[in-house]
C-alpha cells in the first residue's frame, strides 16, 4: 500500500506499471482522443466509436459481422452492441444475399452515407485538435502503428 506518496516495499513493479505500461499509455491516449472527437460529433447524435464503425463498414462493406469484427479488431459482444445502435438509427442495414448463408452483410444506408458527409466539418475540427495535441511526430507514429496493427492478425 502506498503511504505518504511513497511506494511500499516490493511495490516498485506497480510504480513501473504506472510509468511505463504501454497499455496504460495507449488507453489514456485513446480516451483523450475519443473525447475530442465525441465533443465535435455529438451535435450529429454520433459518438467516436459509432463514427469509426460507420467508416469501417463503408470501407469494407458489404461485410459480415465477423469480417467487420476482424477488420476492426473488436470482440463479438462490443461489435454487436455497436451495430445495434447503428441499425436502430437507420445508418446501416443488413442485406439479404442470394448465397443463402447465415451471414447477412452490413452496408451503409443512404442516411448513413449522408451522415458521414454532414460530419466532415466536425471531423476536420476534431482532427486538427487531435493533431495539435499530439504534434507531427506523434501523429506519424500513430499512423505507422495503425498500419502495422492492421497487418497483424487479431489475438
Amino acid at each position: 500500500m502506498k503511504r505518504n506518496g511513497t511506494p511500499a516495499a516490493g511495490d516498485e513493479v506497480i510504480t513501473e506499471f504506472a510509468s511505463t505500461c504501454l497499455l496504460m499509455r495507449t488507453r489514456l491516449t485513446s480516451r483523450v482522443l475519443t473525447g475530442v472527437y465525441d465533443d465535435e460529433l455529438r451535435q450529429f447524435g454520433l459518438n467516436a466509436p459509432q463514427f469509426a464503425m460507420l467508416v469501417v463498414i463503408y470501407r469494407i462493406g458489404p461485410a459480415s459481422r465477423a469480417e467487420i469484427g476482424r477488420y476492426h479488431h473488436q470482440d463479438r459482444s462490443t461489435l454487436t452492441r455497436n451495430l445495434k445502435v447503428l441499425i436502430s438509427e437507420g445508418w446501416i442495414e443488413e442485406i439479404a444475399t442470394s448465397a443463402g448463408g447465415r451471414a447477412r452483410p452490413m452496408v451503409l444506408t443512404a442516411a448513413g452515407l449522408s451522415l458521414l458527409h454532414k460530419v466532415r466539418p466536425a471531423w476536420e475540427k476534431a482532427q486538427e485538435k487531435a493533431k495539435s495535441m499530439l504534434g507531427d511526430n506523434n501523429v506519424a507514429a500513430i499512423e505507422d502503428m495503425a498500419k502495422r496493427l492492421m497487418k497483424s492478425k487479431p489475438g
